[in-house]
């Protein structure tokens, strides 16, 4: 699919650099209150810069991940999606 994610890499603590098949790139940006739930542990950077790419879905150890298709629909308008 387009939205497919090809390449992320975290900016700071909070923030994501993410590439899409498409050629699509923007930033994912996470405003405090949306480190809570399952989230809640990626408000420690540690844990933030474990993400990776598994088949074109930005995720982490544990299960947790992105939806793809929102985030390139937000980036694709806005140049980032910001999580709150």
């Amino acid at each position: 699919m387009n939205w497919d994610v090809i390449d992320v890499r975290p900016e700071g603590d909070h923030a994501l650099r993410v590439r899409f098949r498409d050629g699509v790139e923007g930033l994912v940006k996470f405003m405090p209150s949306a480190f809570r739930g399952v989230f809640a542990r990626l408000s420690n950077p540690a844990e933030f810069s474990r993400v990776s790419v598994t088949e074109g879905v930005v995720t982490w150890p544990g299960e947790l991940d992105l939806a793809p298709d929102a985030m390139h629909d937000q980036i694709r308008r806005n140049g980032e999606w910001i999580l709150k």
